[in-house]
C-alpha cells in the first residue's frame, strides 16, 4: 500500500507537478484544501510561490496554519517547498512590510543579498552529516531554485541537550541562505524538487520512505 499525501491547495504552488512528482514515488495524492482530510493523510506537503503575505492570507483561508501546527505538534510528517518552507517561519519582509508566518522556526524571510535577484537556476547545496533528505545522493546535486527571499541566519538555539537537532543545509547565491531543513516529522527545501529532474525525485522519494 502506497502512504497517503495531501498536497495542501490553498491557492499558491505548483500543485499539480507537486502532485505527478510525488505520485512517481509510488504514493497516493490528493490535492485539497479540506481540514479533516489534509490532518488525516501519512503526509502533507505545503507548495507556495509568489509573495509571502498573499501566501499566508490563503494559508489562513483554508487553516492550513492550524494544520501544520496540529500535525507537528502529533509528530505528523509536513514539507513545506519554496514560499511554502519560508511561510513556516516567524516573519517575511517584503517592500518593507512584515508579516507573521507560521513561527514553527524563528527567523526573517527577507530580500537575498545577491548582485542578481531573483535566483534562478540550477545550484549546489551543502548538507549537513546525517541527513535523510539527501540520502543516496552526491555532494555536488543540482537543484532547482527560483526566489527572490530567502532566510540568510538560521536563529534557533540548540542546545546540547537536545536530541536531534535540526539540520540545516546551506546554498550560496552573492550570500549564503538557508537551502533545506530537516526537523524531526517538519521537512522543507527553499528549492523545488517537482522541478529537479532525477535529484528531487529521490529526494521526495526519501521524504515519502519517512512516513
Amino acid at each position: 500500500m502506497g502512504k497517503n499525501v495531501v498536497v495542501l491547495d490553498y491557492g499558491s504552488g505548483n500543485l499539480r507537478s507537486a502532485q505527478r512528482a510525488l505520485e512517481r514515488t509510488g504514493a497516493n495524492v490528493t490535492v485539497s484544501s479540506d481540514y479533516d482530510t489534509a490532518m488525516a493523510a501519512d503526509g502533507l506537503l505545503v507548495p507556495g510561490v509568489g509573495a509571502f503575505e498573499a501566501c499566508m492570507r490563503g494559508l489562513k483561508s483554508v487553516r492550513g496554519d492550524w494544520i501544520i501546527d496540529r500535525r507537528l505538534a502529533g509528530g505528523r510528517p509536513v514539507m513545506g517547498i519554496c514560499v511554502g518552507m519560508q511561510i513556516l517561519f516567524e516573519k517575511g519582509v517584503e517592500h518593507g512590510v512584515e508579516t507573521p508566518g507560521c513561527d514553527e522556526w524563528p527567523g526573517t524571510v527577507e530580500p537575498l543579498d545577491a548582485p542578481v535577484v531573483p535566483h534562478m537556476g540550477w545550484n549546489t547545496v551543502d548538507a549537513p552529516e546525517g541527513t535523510r533528505m539527501f540520502a543516496g545522493l552526491d555532494a555536488d546535486t543540482r537543484f532547482y531554485f527560483v526566489h527572490s527571499y530567502g532566510v540568510r541566519h538560521w536563529e534557533l538555539e540548540v542546545h546540547s541537550a537536545r536530541i536531534n537537532p535540526p539540520l540545516v543545509t546551506w546554498a550560496t547565491h552573492g550570500q549564503p541562505f538557508v537551502a533545506a531543513v530537516e526537523n524531526g516529522p517538519l521537512w522543507a527545501t527553499q528549492f523545488h524538487p517537482e522541478k529537479s529532474g532525477d535529484a528531487g525525485a529521490a529526494l521526495l522519494t526519501n521524504w515519502v520512505d519517512t512516513l
